[in-house]
Order: C-alpha cells, then structure tokens, then sequence
C-alpha cells in the first residue's frame, strides 16, 4: 500500500545486489513511495545479481562507485546534483569483513583486511557524508540512514570486527548528525536491524542458529527486510523531521530483552 510519503524526493540508495538485501526492498518501497534514486554498489557488484532489472524496473540511475575511493565518492555526488540539484535521502547499506569471508578468528585477525573492513563498513559513511557536506549535496531536512547492528553494543563472538566497525559507524552517525544538523538541519541516524538473511549477513557464521535465538527471545520475532525497509521510509520522510543523531532498534524488541521464557525452556532439557 503506498501512501506517496516520498512524492518527489529524490535519493541514493548504496548496497542493493539481490532479492535479499535490504538496500533492494528499500529502493521497491522508495519508488513505491514516490521517490526517484540513484542505485549504486561497487562496480564489481553491479556485474552480479540483478541490479540493473531492479534500476529498470524502478526508473532509477545505476551508478557504480567503490565507497573506499574519494574519486569514486565525488563522482557519484557530483552525478546526484546533476540529476536532482540536491538529494533529500541517502541509504548507506554497506558492510564487508574480508577476515570473516577469510574465516580468521577474532584472536587472529589479519590487520590489513581489519583496516579494509573498518573502511568500507564505516569510514565510507563519514567519505559520504564529508563530500556531501563540502558540495552541499543534501536539501534541508534531508535524511541520511544507515544500517547497523547490536553487536557494536553487545558481544557476539562470531560477529568479529564487524562489531568494531559498526560501533565507528554509529559515533560517524552522532557525531556528523551534529554538524549536518547545524548546517543544513540534514538528520543522520542508524537503525539497528533484528538478524536478516542478506548475502552478506548469511556469511557470519552459525547465521542460522542465531536467527532461530533472535526469533525466540524477541517479543515480536525478528523484524524483515521489508519491515526494515518500511522503516526507512518514515524516516526518509517528513514525518521524523526531528529526529537525528540516533541509534534506533528496529528488532521486535529484541534489544531490551534479558531472556525470554521460551528461551529458558530450553535450558535443562537435554533434548532441545
């Protein structure tokens, strides 16, 4: 059901490769919600999946940019105020850790895939949102979010340095949120999704069981993509004006849980 919240806003939507991300059903509700955006992703990953039907089939520009390149950053900014004079929204929906696909242990990192990790999963957000700041790309009470998760606030061993990064990426949040906010009353907020079987999220490892424990301990259950992409949505539109500089839950209340009773059923039962 579309309720036109975005009429004629205009957007960049980073990190859509498939069916499953989350990026893919943000950009089908924007344009669902009467929005026009630019879809961009690494120029390797614009040769997988099948972003150029979703780029079709939505009207929008399919643009490549490695989110580690200034060049690359500048260029796709420049492309949006080509496009629209100024955006009024931009999903940062980026995450990589080179040492999980590597499957290196937290106690024996590589440092050289850390650093790319922390630059891709976190700098790239500050890279964004400085060259933003520095063209005055964004419109006034524009809206910038990103997607985070609750192990930058807790421990989850199999998470790795993704916990780190994403804890950069919420202080990025707070701390540009600031001066964005000063500047041109642009909002920036993180929103910290329940578990979500992405391509990427599925790379962690013991993905499946974890998914199951989140579903179990969350009131709600796990929330989805789509639910996520709704989200997103209301913030992108004029109706969360004054929020900024937030972290906010979006995981079926999973983050004020201690333990539920369905998950301490299974404690002391040998056959759960």
């Amino acid at each position: 059901m579309s309720n036109q919240l975005l009429k004629g806003k205009k957007g960049i939507i980073f990190g859509a490769l498939d069916e499953n991300s989350i990026a893919w059903k943000v950009a089908e509700r924007c344009y669902e919600e009467g929005a026009q955006f630019i879809l961009t992703n690494a120029p390797i990953a614009l040769r997988m999946g099948g972003i150029q039907q979703l780029a079709e089939r939505t009207g929008a520009e399919l643009f490549p940019c490695d989110v580690t390149v200034e060049d690359d950053m500048n260029a796709l900014i420049d492309k949006a105020i080509e496009l629209y004079g100024k955006v009024d929204f931009i999903l940062h929906s980026v995450g990589m850790s080179l040492n999980i696909r590597k499957k290196k242990p937290y106690t024996g990192l590589n440092y050289d895939f850390m650093h790319k990790t922390l630059d891709i999963s976190a700098i790239s957000l500050h890279r964004l949102l400085q060259t933003c700041y520095a063209k005055d790309a964004i419109r006034e009470w524009g809206s910038v979010v990103c997607l985070t998760y609750i192990a930058a606030q807790r421990v989850f061993p199999d998470y790795s340095e993704m916990a780190e990064s994403k804890a950069l990426l919420e202080s990025i949040t707070r701390s540009f949120g600031y001066h964005y906010g000063m500047f041109r009353k642009v909002r920036v907020n993180s929103i910290s999704q329940s578990p979500t079987m992405t391509t990427a999220g599925s790379g962690v490892g013991g993905f499946d069981a974890f998914l199951d424990f989140a579903e179990k301990m969350s009131p709600l259950g796990n929330a989805d993509a789509l639910s996520c992409a709704d989200y997103c949505v209301t913030m992108f539109s004029d109706l969360t004006r004054m929020v900024t500089m937030q972290n906010l839950y979006h995981d079926g209340g999973y983050s004020n849980m201690g333990v539920s009773e369905i998950v301490m059923s299974k404690f002391g039962d040998p056959n759960s």
